[in-house]
């Protein structure tokens, strides 16, 4: 018997139907190409790819148009930089046309627009977008300096109990520091030999004065030995109270100089104390010192007498109100702020040193050009605003801005009184403007990139 090859007609049948099949897709996918070829170009090679795209798609398109035109050198044809879509401004083509991704009519723009950054937006537009104007005024306003601050102790009303002769502290009446106590109220009591010799020579002198006549030298001798008390840090009454008694003192009282808080305490009970060694220092807090930094950009404007309101955060809603009492003639190197003195009165030791409070000085500029805040776009180095110059017609303006006070600023140099500015949406249209004027007005006569 012969073997063949040869299959049965029930089978070679599918397969010549899975052939049509394929041959009929793959037509399909190769028709589809050539259709959406110069989309397809333009939505992977981008902006640029998309305006050869669109040059690919119609090369004779642009002479033609000038000729249907009837343009000729120097007419408004020259005058065009080039068109873009409404839908999609990175398409940049050299000549009318279709947009390449929408298939919308290419708009024009002309050279002098793109200069000066001139866009058209028609006023329903602009409510749909969200575009208002305002006009700039000249008003008067505040300009208002914040700074941080913290709470001090007055200096001047600081106080060091120092001794002065040497010996041993007793019944000492201050335990701890932060301890209030008033002027004349005793603190400690101190036994020193050297003292209680000179309370001696104090009273023999006075023994001896009543037998000897005016100018004799036994006088002489009470009033040294007198003096040499008060030195030490005898009071005149504890004075009288040795010569009303005749005998020496053994353990000497002495009171606080001043009124306050004892903010420093070196010592304790029964210690041994030398000559000059400072024993407490005690603090006034009647009044204290709010210490603001101020930056060195607006240091200029505060002088002694300024009025300041100081806020702290752990009093909401209060509100303390003092004037400037000092304003130091050094900067700090780190933080380039001055340093800025206001005197508080301290009713019920509500403020406590060194806490952090918020200082805001309020200064009285007079009538200045403002426009608000949102007006002002912030572009590098550079302050832009649109000036409305009607029928629909918006222009990108350098300006110079000064002071602020609150949701307005002034406008030192580029705008006039009476003129109209973009005050809200101006952000859609700076990038609108931007890619209209292909960077003209933005970046090459400013020099950005």
């Amino acid at each position: 018997m012969t073997a063949t090859n040869e299959r049965p007609t029930g089978e070679r049948r599918p397969r010549i139907g899975s052939i049509a099949v394929r041959v009929a897709l793959l037509g399909a996918a190769s028709l589809a190409a050539i259709v959406f070829r110069g989309a397809l170009i333009a939505w992977f090679t981008g902006p640029f790819g998309a305006g050869r795209a669109a040059d690919d798609r119609t090369p004779a398109a642009a002479p033609t148009a000038g000729r249907a035109a009837g343009s000729s050198p120097g007419s408004d044809a020259d005058h065009v930089a080039y068109y873009t879509c409404s839908m999609h401004p990175a398409v940049h083509a050299a000549a009318p046309g279709k947009c390449p991704i929408c298939s919308m009519d290419l708009t024009p723009v002309t050279r002098e627009a793109e200069r000066a950054g001139v866009i058209h937006i028609a006023d329903d537009r602009r409510a749909l977008l969200g575009i208002r104007t305002t006009r700039v005024v000249r008003a008067p306003i505040d300009l208002t300096i914040t700074a941080k601050a913290r709470i001090a102790m007055d200096e001047t009303r600081l106080h060091d109990v120092a001794i002065r002769i040497a010996g041993y502290l007793s019944d000492l009446r201050v335990s701890a520091t932060g301890q209030s106590v008033r002027r004349g109220d005793p603190l400690f009591r101190l036994y020193s030999p050297e003292l209680y010799a000179a309370q001696q020579e104090y009273l023999i002198a006075g023994k001896n004065r009543g037998a000897m006549t005016a100018g004799d030298p036994g006088e002489r001798l009470m009033r040294a030995a007198e003096t040499k008390l008060r030195l030490w840090g005898v009071g005149d009454d504890q004075i009288a109270e040795l010569a009303r008694r005749g005998e020496p003192i053994e353990r000497v009282a002495f009171a606080s100089p001043a009124s306050g808080v004892v903010v420093e305490k070196t010592v304790v009970d029964g210690a041994a104390v030398t000559a000059g060694q400072r024993l407490f220092r005690i603090a006034d807090l009647d009044e204290i010192w709010v210490e603001a930094e101020v930056y060195e950009a607006d240091l200029h404007r505060i002088t002694k007498g300024t009025p300041a309101a100081i806020a702290l955060d752990y009093l909401p809603g209060t509100t303390f109100t003092g004037k400037v009492a000092f304003v130091d003639p050094y900067l700090d190197p780190a933080s380039r702020t001055g340093r800025v003195r206001i005197a508080l009165a301290n009713r019920g030791l509500a403020l406590k040193p060194d806490m952090y409070a918020t200082v805001t000085f309020q200064l009285p500029l007079g009538p200045r050009l403002v426009v608000p805040t949102s007006a002002v776009i912030y572009t590098g180095p550079r302050r832009v605003v649109f000036v409305d110059l009607g029928n629909g017609a918006l222009r990108p303006q350098d300006v110079t801005i000064g002071a602020r006070s609150g949701d307005l600023v002034e406008i030192a140099s580029g705008l006039a009184e009476g003129d109209v500015v973009v005050s809200a949406g101006n952000f859609l249209v700076a990038a609108e403007s931007r890619v209209r004027s292909a960077g003209a007005f933005w970046e090459d006569r400013h020099g950005e990139r």
